[in-house]
């Protein structure tokens, strides 16, 4: 198990040497600032990237996320859907064939939802959530998606990309839908309980088809047990990395904590992944905004990711005293 940081958009050589400087074995790209002519990101950016990474003695380990329009008509069965396939598929061997071995992504056309932050700890800003304000807010697309079209998409999407996946040797999650609840803005959120992310990995089975942990998210999840959950796909070999934030609740409403300050026990949790012999990284996530700090978080996540770093030390040692 590692600590990585992620949520950069840009290597530049400032965020890397501050990953470096807190102990970072690995960085996490988030729909990196790449050239995107056509829809699609070439091999030679995706090259440049990785070793850009690896000259701070880092590595590459994922990229999460291109942009929404480079695949809104895949999730969404829109006219470009087969123009977007064909881009996607290329954009995909690309980044196996540079070198980076995971690429997580999302099935939210809509993007990340919040409602009106809160004041946490000694007045640190959190963002919140509330599903009774959400739900009368304005359709985000031309129309109401219904779950069946939106799975059949799903499904035909896994069934397709799998396979290429397997042929260029890179594994594939996807990450839960944020808040995860029923509907959003006419857009069913498909993966939002530990059922949906069962029928996910059945659609095509295989190591290529796994899971973008967003632990935040997964505690989120009504009624759902977080620490049954990161045991059944972690036994099953399916996390491909953890964003390891906590919140103080599920939906219908909750707002983000500190890291150590949520519901969910976060010894606890590592201690599971220890178990089932998780062998990727952790990163932080989404982290409150805290005195005199930058726009990104730097303090924030400088104390999320020693946080991570203390427990997988903890967990560890422990296993073998």
């Amino acid at each position: 198990m590692r600590a990585g940081f992620g949520q950069f958009r840009e290597a530049t050589p400032e965020y890397l040497q501050f990953a470096a400087q807190y102990g970072a074995t690995d960085v996490l790209l988030n729909n990196p600032d790449l050239p995107g002519a056509g829809g699609r990101w070439e091999l030679h950016d995706l090259v440049k990237l990785r070793l850009s990474i690896e000259q701070q003695g880092m590595t590459l380990s994922a990229i999460e996320n291109v942009p929404t329009n480079f695949y809104d008509h895949i999730m969404l069965n829109g006219p470009r859907k087969d123009e977007q396939i064909e881009n996607m598929v290329y954009t995909i061997r690309n980044i196996a064939r540079a070198g980076i071995p995971i690429f997580g992504y999302n099935w939210m056309p809509s993007h990340v939802w919040r409602t009106t932050p809160v004041i946490i700890r000694c007045g640190a800003l959190a963002t919140a959530f509330d599903y009774e304000a959400a739900k009368g807010m304005p359709l985000t697309h031309d129309r109401e998606y219904t779950e069946e079209e939106m799975w059949e998409s799903l499904e035909g999407w896994i069934r397709l990309i799998t396979p290429i996946a397997e042929e260029e040797g890179v594994r594939l999650g996807i990450h839960p839908c944020d808040p995860p609840v029923p509907t959003l803005g006419g857009i069913p959120q498909l993966l939002r309980s530990f059922e949906s992310y069962k029928r996910l990995i059945e659609i095509h089975p295989s190591d290529c088809n796994a899971i973008e942990f967003c632990q935040g998210t997964f505690s989120e999840m009504e009624g759902e047990d977080i620490y049954e959950m990161i045991r059944y796909f972690g036994e099953r070999k399916k996390i491909l990395y953890v964003h390891f934030r906590n919140v103080s609740g599920q939906v219908p409403s909750f707002h983000e904590e500190f890291i150590n300050t949520g519901y969910v026990d976060m010894y606890r949790a590592m201690k599971i992944y220890h178990e089932v012999g998780f062998d990727s990284f952790f990163i932080d996530d989404h982290v409150p905004q805290t005195f005199q700090d930058t726009q990104w978080g730097h303090r924030g996540r400088a104390f999320a990711n020693g946080y991570i770093q203390a427990m997988i030390e903890a967990v560890t040692k422990q296993s073998v005293s």
